[in-house]
């Protein structure tokens, strides 16, 4: 089940409350995540797909990026399932 298709659900076996505080847990996990993250980062990313899809017909469902930050560096991560004939 997609995440779209979880907040879409009627939640008919729960109770409206239960199925709303699951849904309000993962918007503020979601919120946490992307709260530190620098302004330009969503531009950065979709750049960056844009330049890997010139080369490679990549599906935009296999692509996860990921970001971490510490004291002393940030990590962008784009971790991309290319296809078996991976070229243009």
């Amino acid at each position: 089940m997609g995440l779209l298709d979880y907040f879409r659900s009627t939640g008919q076996a729960k109770g409206s409350a239960s199925v709303a505080k699951e849904r309000l847990q993962i918007l503020v996990a979601h919120d946490r995540r992307t709260r530190d993250r620098p302004s330009y980062l969503p531009r950065l990313e979709r750049e960056i797909l844009e330049v890997i899809r010139k080369y490679v017909d990549v599906d935009m469902n296999a692509v996860s990026v990921s970001y971490d930050q510490d004291d002393s560096q940030e990590v962008l991560e784009l971790n991309i399932v290319l296809p078996d004939h991976a070229s243009r």
